[in-house]
Order: structure tokens, then C-alpha cells, then sequence
């Protein structure tokens, strides 16, 4: 695979050329520390703590001058390393193969250069660019390290949601690093049951590849078990993983929860004003094992080679 075009090169060039020639020279000099930096914080629970870290590398360098065009500078010049980053990865075909659309859509965000930089968009872009997260469907991006300590398990079974996610843990050896995946709202073309199902297949394979992955979890308030009455068309994100070997971990209510269920539905909004619903957050836990299984068995479908 071409990791990147010739037109792609151009694009990032570009963005690069956008500041000056002095603080292209100080990008280039702090890019190794702060991309350094950003791979160290990788593994924190944090999905942002990459982009702090490379934040305070360009603070530091530009101070009350930093702008968002020095910010989408230093991703295109660690975009313009993927070529040698993306390899060392040893990524499996199911992904490699989302790397184009994936690096295309990169440019033509950095390209069109809207301000302010989005601070979640930040955080992905850095993570992407870092090959910290990868493509695991054109909606979902697979982080390649999160940790899953045992407290929230012990805080799920103390607060009166089940005991049996600590039999459950202990059997997934989840104290090991697992992958995570996020949604990446600039494109939501693969936010459907065929796209949730590539995604977790995508880390299947990510997992044969790395034996010390425990599986893949998400966290988010769409696995909250009420959306099966409430939102029945969401169910499949749920109900897909448990009925395969996943397990679910209780994280809690939270504003942004509650923001985020009630913005895409006036059904979900009208019930969290009437007070009839809160919002909460769950981890779905799919463990390495069951996870590549039901790949596995998917694989046999033809009807999944066309999804």
C-alpha cells in the first residue's frame, strides 16, 4: 500500500507552509520530544492525554503566539511520517485497507483549516497521525493501548450492578492492555450495525497480531441497557458483543452523557427533560478470545465480505 499519495504530500506540505519559515524550524525541532511525549501517554485512560502532551510541547515553544495553524502544521508533518509509522505498526490488512480514505480525509480537514481547532478533533488527529489509534471502520478509530483497572470493576459490584463482571475480569485477565474504540464524528458513514461489526473484526485481527491485547472495549452511554426500549434501532451496539462473550462494566451518569444522548433524538431529549431518563455510561468489555471467535465465524458469512 501506498501509505501516501502524491497529491497527500502536497496537501500536508501546504498546511506545513502555512507559518513561517522561523516556526517551521521550531516545529521540526520540538516534533520528536512532543510525538515522544504524546506515545508515552498513550496507554493512560485519557483517550486526550496525547494531545495535552504535544499541546505543552508547542506552548512551550510558541507561548502567547501558538495558533490552531501551528497546532494542524504539526500533524501534517507527522502525517508526512506515516509512512515509515504505519509500517513499524504491523497492522493487519482489515485495517491497512481504511488507510487511504482514513489519511485523505486527514488532509482535506487540514486543508479546509477551520478555526478553532476542535479540541476533540485535536485529540484524534494527533492519536491518528502518531499511529497511537488506527482505522477499524471508517466511523471508528482503535486505540492500540487502554488500560482497564480493577477499581471500576469493584465500584460496578459495590454499587449494585452485578458481581459477576469480577469472575468475568479475572477470566479475560483485563488487567492487560486492550484496545479501545471511538467514534470519529467527521464522518459517521459506518455508524451502523455493518460498521460497529467491521470495527470489531478489524480489532480481531489486531489482536491475533498482539497476543498481549486482553480484546477491544468501548466505552459510552449508547451501551446503556435502557436504549433497548428507548432507542431500540441502537440496540445492536450493545446486544451484539454480550450475546458473543462481552461483558458490560457501569461507569456512571455524567453531563456530557447526558448532552450527547439527547442531541441526536427528540425522543431521548424529551424523556431526559421529563426526568424519565438518565443518561449513563458503560464499558462493553469483549475479551480476546470471544472476540476473535465470533471474527472468526463472521469471516465464514459471505454476506460479510460485502459489508
Amino acid at each position: 500500500m501506498e501509505t501516501l499519495t502524491p497529491d497527500q504530500i502536497v496537501a500536508f506540505e501546504a498546511v506545513v507552509a502555512r507559518v513561517s519559515p522561523d516556526d517551521r524550524a521550531k516545529l521540526h525541532a520540538l516534533k520528536d520530544a512532543a510525538a515522544a511525549a504524546a506515545e508515552a501517554s498513550a496507554p493512560h485512560w485519557d483517550f486526550d492525554q496525547p494531545g495535552h502532551r504535544a499541546q505543552e510541547h508547542l506552548a512551550e515553544a510558541f507561548g502567547a503566539a501558538l495558533t490552531d495553524d501551528h497546532r494542524r502544521a504539526l500533524v501534517a508533518i507527522w502525517a508526512l511520517e506515516m509512512p515509515a509509522r504505519v509500517p513499524a505498526a504491523n497492522m493487519p490488512p482489515a485495517v491497512m485497507e481504511l488507510y487511504p480514505e482514513w489519511i485523505q480525509r486527514l488532509a482535506d480537514f487540514l486543508t479546509k483549516a477551520d478555526d478553532p481547532y476542535d479540541r476533540d478533533f485535536w485529540a484524534k488527529d494527533v492519536r491518528i497521525s502518531l499511529v497511537l489509534s488506527v482505522p477499524g471502520a471508517r466511523t471508528q478509530m482503535i486505540d492500540l493501548s487502554s488500560p482497564m483497572g480493577p477499581g471500576q470493576i469493584l465500584r460496578h459490584a459495590r454499587e449494585g450492578w452485578g458481581w459477576s463482571v469480577i469472575p468475568a475480569y479475572a477470566a479475560a485477565q483485563a488487567w492487560k492492555p486492550w484496545l479501545e474504540v471511538h467514534t470519529e464524528s467527521r464522518c459517521l458513514r459506518d455508524f451502523n450495525e455493518a460498521g460497529w461489526d467491521r470495527a470489531w473484526a478489524a480489532a480481531a485481527e489486531i489482536c491475533k497480531r498482539r497476543p498481549e491485547m486482553a480484546g477491544m472495549l468501548g466505552s459510552s452511554w449508547f451501551y446503556d441497557p435502557p436504549l433497548e426500549e428507548i432507542s431500540p434501532r441502537l440496540a445492536y451496539l450493545r446486544v451484539n458483543p454480550l450475546n458473543n462473550g462481552a461483558f458490560l462494566i457501569h461507569q456512571g451518569p455524567g453531563d456530557i452523557h447526558t448532552q450527547r444522548a439527547a442531541t441526536s433524538s427528540p425522543t431521548r431529549a424529551a424523556l431526559i427533560e421529563e426526568g424519565k431518563y438518565t443518561a449513563r455510561s458503560w464499558i462493553v468489555a469483549w475479551p480476546r478470545a470471544a472476540l476473535i471467535k465470533w471474527a472468526d465465524a463472521r469471516k465464514a458469512e459471505p454476506q460479510a465480505e460485502a459489508a
